[in-house]
């Protein structure tokens, strides 16, 4: 058996050279990779071999490689894994008696040497490969993998390049840069950013797998890399892994955004805002609704159909303040990055949902497949590359961040899009994460901090897209956003790209020779791959669990689950609610000053008000006579929330363009998203409520019932509640106006409560206090039921009900039928309606202003309205001395 030894002095003579055995010492067996790293503070200086007198470039010792598929031992495989010398067998016993029969080394076995002079080779044959397949660089049977050259740690260090002397870039300026020029095929000459050799060495690497089974390759890439067995652990998919790992290497910059000054970015009582671009099945948006539960509320935009976001496989962080938006169409559109009619309407989307601001935080994770033009990938991506930084500029808020996945950053326009964004934001990294298969060319950029005049940034890549597709109609493409000299102007960028890409590349061409070396040798496998899974999970603060669905268990079983370990009794539910009369106020209001109240919607005869408990989803149940019922409404609460609401009908807008929607408000809350919020202050549990609704309701999602919180008013400004009443027009046959409330004082929709035929009361509040639920009703008012005003004239109908003279005469003549029983009206009392009281009714006619409005019927039996003066009430219905 031959063996396979790595000589770490071909790719690196850095001075992090340690010895296996000097990491030993020290810990647990880890090992770290020999590759350049970068200046710390971004500061100038030359890439050059330490180890050598001259000038050369750090990697000029590195053996050219354009012979690698072929066998011979001084290819670059061999160069940097070499064979051992045979096995020395002199002074075997067996080799000394063939020696004593008369056997030469080098001769046949026969009588006159004939016959076979080497052993039989060992079988070549891997798994389903034909007979005889020959793929070079990989013909070797068995062979062991040495560990050498590269030393893995769970740790990995964050190099930041900063603009120190920034200075803004005008529109003028930049409309010069852009070069168009013939489309590119090739990467071989891209040598402007990184090392000549480098370049020559990742092609020629992947070149030797082009022949090779996918599955085979596949096995062998699971045994190489030290990080495979980690995979998407609790999550969807490996994609959620990297940004865990992303996020704790650079310092949660991401779950908890903070400034300069080492302030929160998210404001008190403001929702993380996040928004997932290009990032089908939703990996990114997965994990972070893990790490921050409901407080955080996410935008997605994606490809629809196959490559859409699979929300109903996110176990581990819940989808349920997570909304997909595709573009123009909303719900329904494509989810085309690449159309800018597309971005525009998610850009607008967004920033209307963020009270202007835009996100904290952008993630964009976009990739499509290049089989059999990998060598060229950063060249199929360019447009995605500059589609995804386009969104970024447009929905991140200031101080924001931007995290974006590329791939080969070797061609002017890539480079020349990592300058823009350098300029657009305060610092930037260009990372590799462990998480990352060493052998391929991803890698991430990271923004932090986006400064306030990145605009011209923005426009200026809008106009380059816009450029780009025009081009592309002709057979052109655009070469350069930013020119080379420019580029090389900043020395501090442009030593950063190179020893980026020379860093990255180096692992990249380490990570090929090794999966070459496990694709020869079946028997080859990573011995850290258990130990290094749990020192990363353990640093990412991930648990070592699998991943499973949430368990199914009866909602009677959950609600006694969260109820156990909070304040309020289990007999919360058989509890009645109690109604406050006259008689009870002085006795329980000892001190209005401890109270507060809400505007309720039910009444005595419909009483809406009970629990409602959330599971995820649309598994939402209501507390009726004594069980719990699956809501029959589409609502979607989070999992493990219960709180105490109604669901009421609002109007939206008036007259014909009026619509009534139903919202379940919430009055009171235990739990919100499984956090026991029930020891808190009243206010302060309104308020979470009101950021849970904000995370919930989603204006693309139509078909869902929306969600409010109820409005607390402090018991002593009462009044405010009912100086909020005011007249509405409602589309009914039977009432021309009803009183409604404002929601909120910010929103426009309306809460209108129907008066019962007989019922007198007005709008029922309810008090509370910190742990008190109970409710009353405001005394009543003498009023019409058709205007809701105070009857100054009432006229009684024969049926009894009462109403103004001037309903009777304007709105009731026009039907002929009561507005409250509908029963037909008498023509002869209809010309001299009965007044309860005498009045002069010419004189109050004349104290209307000249001009007001007036209600009427139409005929499809909506009130509609009607300008009327003082002459034509009294010309029209004729007016006269009543009885």
């Amino acid at each position: 058996m031959s063996h396979l030894g790595m000589r770490g002095s071909n790719l690196s003579d850095s001075s992090e050279n340690e010895s296996s055995d000097d990491n030993a010492a020290s810990g647990p067996p880890q090992r770290k990779r020999h590759h350049s790293m970068f200046p710390h503070s971004g500061e100038n200086f030359e890439i050059q071999d330490e180890s050598s007198s001259d000038s050369q470039d750090e990697f000029s010792h590195m053996p050219n490689i354009n012979e690698f598929p072929t066998t011979s031992k001084n290819n670059f495989t061999n160069n940097m894994v070499q064979y051992s010398e045979e096995p020395n067998v002199k002074g075997n016993t067996a080799q000394k008696i063939m020696e004593r029969m008369g056997y030469k080394a080098g001769r046949g076995l026969g009588k006159h040497d004939q016959g076979r002079v080497d052993p039989v080779e060992m079988s070549k044959q891997r798994g389903r490969r034909g007979l005889g397949l020959h793929i070079p660089g990989l013909e070797a049977a068995t062979l062991v993998w040495k560990s050498d050259l590269e030393v893995i740690t769970h740790e990995e260090h964050v190099n930041w390049l900063e603009d120190e002397e920034h200075s803004s870039l005008s529109a003028e300026i930049m409309e010069d840069w852009i070069v168009e020029g013939k489309p590119k095929l090739v990467i071989d000459d891209e040598t402007n950013f990184c090392d000549s050799n480098i370049l020559r060495n990742v092609i020629s690497g992947k070149n030797v797998f082009d022949q090779l089974d996918p599955h085979e390759m596949m096995k062998a890439r699971t045994r190489s890399n030290p990080f495979e067995t980690i995979r998407g652990g609790i999550f969807l998919n490996r994609a959620a892994m990297k940004m865990a790992n992303m996020d704790k290497v650079f310092d949660f910059m991401f779950t908890k955004p903070v400034d300069e000054m080492g302030e929160s970015l998210v404001a008190p009582g403001e929702l993380l805002y996040f928004a997932d671009v290009c990032a089908g099945p939703g990996g990114f948006s997965e994990y972070v609704l893990w790490r921050c539960g409901w407080q955080a509320k996410g935008f997605g935009f994606t490809l629809r159909a196959q490559n859409d976001f699979k929300l109903s496989n996110f176990y581990a962080g819940h989808c349920e303040t997570f909304e997909t938006h595709y573009g123009v169409g909303g719900s329904e559109g494509d989810g085309d990055v690449f159309k800018q009619e597309n971005i525009n309407c998610f850009s607008e989307h967004v920033i209307s949902q963020t009270n202007g601001q835009g996100v904290h935080f952008m993630m964009a994770d976009g990739g499509f497949s290049v089989e059999g033009q990998e060598n060229i990938q950063e060249i199929l991506s360019k447009e995605l590359y500059l589609c995804q930084f386009i969104v970024a500029l447009c929905i991140v808020r200031n101080k924001g961040h931007f995290v974006c996945k590329l791939f080969d950053v070797f061609t002017p326009f890539s480079v020349g899009l990592i300058y823009l964004m350098y300029k657009a934001f305060r610092k930037i990294s260009i990372h590799k994460p462990n998480t990352s298969r060493p052998a391929n060319s991803e890698r991430y950029i990271i923004c932090k901090w986006k400064r306030s005049d990145s605009t011209a940034i923005k426009e200026h890549l809008i106009n380059i897209h816009e450029q780009l597709q025009e081009c592309r109609k002709i057979a052109k493409d655009i070469t350069e956003v930013v020119p080379i000299s420019v580029l090389n102007e900043d020395r501090v960028f442009f030593d950063y790209i190179v020893t980026s890409n020379n860093s990255i590349g180096e692992k990249q061409v380490i990570g090929l020779v090794k999966i070459a070396a496990f694709c020869r040798d079946i028997n080859l496998i990573e011995p850290l791959q258990a130990e290094i899974k749990k020192q990363c999970l353990d640093y990412w603060e991930v648990p070592d669990k699998a991943r499973t669905a949430p368990p199914r268990i009866s909602e009677t079983v959950k609600c006694e689950q969260l109820l156990k370990n909070s304040s309020i009794p289990s007999n919360v539910f058989s509890k009645e609610e109690i109604e406050l009369k006259p008689t009870m106020m002085e006795g329980v209001f000892q001190s209005v000053y401890d109270w507060h109240c809400v505007v309720l919607g039910s009444s005595r005869e419909r009483k809406n008000c009970t629990f409602y408990l959330g599971m995820g989803r649309n598994k939402v149940y209501r507390f009726e006579e004594g069980r719990w019922r699956k809501v029959v409404e589409l609502i979607e609460l989070s999992p493990d929330t219960l709180f105490y609401g109604e669901i009421v009908q609002e109007l939206h807008g008036e007259g014909r363009s009026q619509r009534k929607i139903p919202i379940l408000h919430i009055i009171d809350a235990i739990f919100l998203g499984g956090k026991d919020i029930s020891k808190r202050h009243i206010t302060e549990r309104l308020k979470l409520c009101h950021k849970f609704c904000q995370a919930l309701n989603k204006s693309t999602r139509t078909d869902l019932m929306p969600i409010r919180t109820k409005q607390l008013f402090d018991l002593e400004y009462i009044d405010q509640v009912f100086d909020r009443l005011k007249m509405r027009s409602v589309k009914n046959a039977a009432l021309r106006q009803e009183k409604g409330c404002t929601c909120r004082a910010n929103n426009p929709s309306i809460l209108v409560r129907r008066t019962a035929e007989g019922d007198k009361s007005s709008w029922p509040l309810a008090q509370v206090t910190s742990s008190v639920l109970t409710s009353t009703t405001r005394p009543s008012i003498p009023e019409c039921a058709i205007c809701l005003q105070m009857c100054v004239h009432p006229a009684q109908l024969p049926c009894g009900h009462i109403f103004c003279f001037l309903c009777v005469k304007g709105v009731a003549n026009q039907s002929k039928k009561c507005a409250m029983c509908r029963q037909e009206i008498p023509t002869d009392y209809l010309e001299k309606p009965q007044l309860l009281e005498q009045s002069n009714v010419e004189k109050v006619a004349g104290e209307f202003d000249d001009g007001y409005q007036w209600f009427y019927e139409g005929r499809n039996g909506w009130w509609q309205y009607e300008e009327r003066t003082s002459a034509d009430i009294e010309e029209v219905f004729k007016l006269g001395e009543p009885s």
